[in-house]
Order: C-alpha cells, then sequence, then structure tokens
C-alpha cells in the first residue's frame, strides 16, 4: 500500500511540475462582490426516500428497479441532509461562503407532482433550511428540477409530453409562492442535456429511455418551452415584488480543435454549439443553433423521417423563450479535443446524435488522468469556454455552477489533487476576468459533501467533506481541500500573497 500511494503521488507531483512549468498561477485577487459557494442537489445529499409524505421520483424508482445500472446503490439515505441539514449549514458557515446551491425536491413538496397537492413536511424542511442559510447571510441558489421528476408525471410522458410544459409552470409559480419572498436567485433545469440525452437518448440516467436522436431532442424541446414558460410566469406575476432573476444551468465541456486547419475550428464550433447552444441558443436568441437545425433536418431526411428529428419552435413559442436568462450559468469539469470527420454515413431510421454533431469527440492519452476514462483535468479549458460563452452571448453575467474533481471518496488529503484542481481551474476563471474581459460573478464549488454519484453509486466522490456511508451517523470529516477553498473565500485569493 505504501509503494501504491508513494507511486501514485510521484505521478501526480511529475504531472503537476509539466503543467505549472508552463504556467503561473494568477496573484490578483478576485473582484469585489464576486460569489463564492458550494453545490448540491436533493437526490444525491437528502436521504429520506419515502419519510415525511415525499412521493417516489424518478431516481428512486431506477435504483430500485435496476440497481446493475446504479452501481447497486440507492440515494435511500445517502448523507442524510434531510435530518443533517442545520450540520451542514454549520459547514458552510464555517467555509465562509456567501451562497449555497441546492434543489429542491419536486416530489417533495408535491408528492403527485401536481399542485394541487402539497407535502407540508417537505416545505417545512426547505423553509428551515432557506432560514438557516439566511442566519448566516449564506444566498439560497435553488435548482427546481435537478434530475429528480416525480413518477406520477413521468408516467404520463414525463419530458416526452408537451403537458409537462405547464406542470413545471404549476410547479414553479408553487416554489415563487411558497419561498419566492427569501430565493432571489432561481435556476428552472440543472443540465438539460444530461436529462435529455442521457435520461432520454442512452438511458444511461433515469427514466432510463433509449431512443438517441428522437426522443433527446423532444425531451429537450418541452424542457427549453417549460423553462421559458416559468421564466414569463415570474416576470407577469413575482418579479416586481420578490426582485429576483431566474435562469437555467447549462453543462459543457470545452472542445478544442485537434488542429488549427478550417474543418477542425469549425468541427469544435458544431460540438459547442450543439453542447452549450443547445439550450443556451434558445434562451437567449429564441431558437436553435442555426447549424443544429440544417444538419438534423439534412439527416433526418436522408433517414428517410418525414420531418427533422428535432422539433421546430413556432414563432409564439419563440416569443416565449428568446431572452429568459438573467445570467448565463456552465457546470464545467473537463474539457475534449474535436475533429473534423468525413460526413458520417447514413442508416435509415437509425439516427445517432454524435452523428448529427459530425466530429470525433475524445480526450489525448497525455492529459491529466483521473479515477474515470472521461475526466481529465484540464484547466486552460475552463478559460476558453468561459470566453467562448462570452463572445456567443454578448458578454453576458457568467456564473460556474458546478466544478469539482472526483476520486474514490477515501481521501482526505487531497491538498494536491482535489486542492489542486480548485487552484488551477479557479486561476484560469481569473485569467479570463482580467485577461478576457469575461463578466463572471460567481463559483460554486461541488461539492459540498460527499454524496450519491448517479451511475456511479459511491464509487466516485467530489465533496469538501468525507463521508462515513458505513456510518449510521454519516459523520462528516474535512478534507484538506476544505481548508484550502476556506482560505480562498475569506481570503479571495488563490496564492499567500495576492495583488489587487
Amino acid at each position: 500500500m505504501k509503494t501504491t500511494i508513494l507511486l501514485v503521488s510521484t505521478f501526480l507531483l511529475l504531472v503537476q511540475a509539466r503543467y505549472e512549468d508552463d504556467y503561473v498561477v494568477n496573484n490578483r485577487t478576485f473582484p469585489k462582490g464576486f460569489k463564492f459557494g458550494t453545490a448540491s442537489a436533493a437526490y444525491q445529499i437528502e436521504g429520506a426516500w419515502n419519510e415525511d409524505g415525499k412521493g417516489e421520483n424518478v431516481w428512486d424508482r431506477s435504483t430500485h428497479l435496476y440497481p446493475e445500472k446504479n452501481s447497486n446503490a440507492t440515494g435511500d439515505v445517502t448523507s442524510d441532509a434531510y435530518h443533517k441539514w442545520e450540520e451542514d449549514v454549520e459547514l458552510l458557515k464555517g467555509l465562509g461562503v456567501s451562497a449555497y446551491r441546492f434543489s429542491i425536491a419536486w416530489s417533495r413538496v408535491l408528492p403527485k407532482g401536481f399542485a394541487n397537492e402539497s407535502n407540508p413536511a417537505g416545505v417545512t424542511y426547505y423553509k428551515n433550511l432557506i432560514a438557516g442559510l439566511k442566519k448566516y447571510n449564506i444566498e439560497p441558489l435553488v435548482t427546481m428540477h435537478h434530475w429528480d421528476l416525480p413518477t406520477a408525471l413521468e408516467d404520463l410522458g414525463g419530458f416526452l409530453n408537451s403537458d409537462i410544459q405547464e406542470w413545471f409552470v404549476d410547479y414553479a409559480r408553487f416554489l415563487f409562492e411558497t419561498f419566492g419572498d427569501d430565493v432571489k436567485e432561481w435556476v428552472t433545469f440543472n443540465e438539460p442535456k444530461q436529462t435529455c440525452d442521457q435520461g432520454y437518448g442512452s438511458g444511461v440516467l433515469a427514466p432510463n429511455i433509449v431512443s438517441l436522436g428522437i426522443k433527446n431532442y423532444i425531451c429537450g424541446h418541452n424542457l427549453i418551452i417549460a423553462h421559458g414558460k416559468a421564466y414569463r410566469l415570474y416576470d407577469k406575476e413575482f418579479r416586481a415584488k420578490q426582485q429576483g432573476r431566474v435562469t437555467m444551468v447549462v453543462d459543457s465541456n470545452w472542445f478544442e480543435p485537434a488542429s488549427n486547419s478550417t474543418e477542425d475550428v469549425e468541427a469544435s464550433e458544431r460540438s459547442l454549439l450543439f453542447t452549450y447552444g443547445w439550450f443556451a441558443h434558445p434562451i437567449v436568441y429564441g431558437d436553435y443553433p442555426e447549424i443544429m437545425k440544417v444538419r438534423i433536418a439534412n439527416r433526418s431526411k436522408l433517414e428517410g423521417f418525414n420531418s427533422s428529428r428535432l422539433p421546430s419552435f413556432t414563432d409564439e413559442e419563440k416569443q416565449i423563450i428568446n431572452g429568459t436568462a438573467d445570467f448565463m450559468t456552465v457546470n464545467i469539469y473537463t474539457s475534449s479535443v474535436a475533429q473534423a470527420i468525413p460526413e458520417p454515413d447514413i442508416t435509415p431510421l437509425d439516427p445517432k446524435r454524435d452523428l448529427d454533431i459530425g466530429a470525433h469527440i475524445y480526450q489525448p492519452d497525455d492529459w491529466e488522468k483521473t479515477i474515470t476514462d472521461w475526466f481529465k483535468v484540464v484547466p486552460w479549458g475552463a478559460r476558453k469556454l468561459v470566453k467562448w460563452i462570452s463572445d456567443t452571448y454578448g458578454h453576458p453575467e457568467i456564473i460556474i455552477t458546478e466544478n469539482g474533481y472526483h476520486d474514490n471518496g477515501t481521501v482526505i488529503n487531497d491538498l494536491n489533487t482535489r486542492g489542486r484542481y480548485y487552484k488551477l481551474y479557479l486561476s484560469n476563471l481569473l485569467d479570463a476576468i482580467y485577461y478576457d474581459n469575461v463578466n463572471l460573478t460567481g463559483y460554486m464549488a461541488w461539492s459540498l459533501t460527499d454524496d450519491f454519484e448517479w451511475q456511479y453509486g459511491y464509487n466516485i466522490q467530489l465533496g469538501l467533506y468525507h463521508v462515513d456511508f458505513s456510518s449510521l451517523n454519516r459523520t462528516r470529516t474535512p478534507k484538506e481541500s476544505s481548508t484550502y477553498y476556506r482560505k480562498v473565500v475569506t481570503t479571495s485569493c488563490l496564492v499567500d500573497t495576492c495583488v489587487e
């Protein structure tokens, strides 16, 4: 074991030396008022899956019916934040953060999904949590849907049923009415690309529906309109009194061109538009990126479909969704390379979303590895991505709503892994602020505590605080990275001494 640890440490030091030899950590301070926080999601941390009147959601069902798809684990108890929220608020206070991003479990407050039947115990839980945060001047940044749709609605078609648009508006109205006086930052949906691509495309995530290139686009279409309608509801009925803001959280890798060739540069841009632009373009500009519409329509026709697999917005829908982000967001963890390829072959009535993009996406073997094959440490990609968002969407305010490093969950002394990851990513984001004129105003570290990590179960962890999942008390222990992050939060500085 000692030999293994030594080899791993030596590898990390060699990688660190290679990267830092070419890069100097930014010694400027973060701008005054910059929001530092952490993030979480209801299903991943709360537990209490069937307590106090909570209804079932798609992840409850998936983990119980298909354990093999979820590393034979469930979120039934996870880190037990439902019972330990006060302790977690004290952890946040200790970190010195000014914001905490969390989600409300739709089925905890509306057990059957519909707003005509609410759950007082669930409402009380979130009211207590919000009050606890505000006691320490920690701003709640609240997500309405973080992948955990009530199964009562999924059984009616979920995001494939256009009625979800109105179901979500009713849910949003309930949240605005119930919590809106105390919540000023709202997120409608978290990572809709994952909800739709992996929930209704590849089937990797709940509700585990497989329909690549068809149902994922239907899901996305209904979700975007639902977001727009919820935003318009806030405008019409709540904004004047509550003075809050509403947005959507979109995730993306940076896609580095494989070369300077025109073809590879275009493949990079296409990959960004098919990933981040899929959802950002409609809520900023009122429609999908043109390249998405053209490529999917052309391939759909050649595949034998009567119309494009990507639904079209009506003029009325375009007006509803256009300009419905009060600020932009991005969840970024890693980056990829995009390489141009010959136009993929057409297989009749057998579409694939990756073929719609028409690029080879990969990560070079010499990029710094972690314990999963898709997650490489690429700090410079974060800077390039936020600059691209800034350039593409008119220099908006941007908040990093998730960013973090994962390991196997057993490491407490993580300063040279997770701590270093934070330092390098934050430094590149600071470069974007000072050198690229990006209006970046906040950063939410994922995550506060270890948790249930979806299809990986408990095999990977990203928390600043270790959770002992073998303990009935779900004991929290600070990792070294939490000490470093607290220093960054309280000094607005990444190194020992900073300049203004």
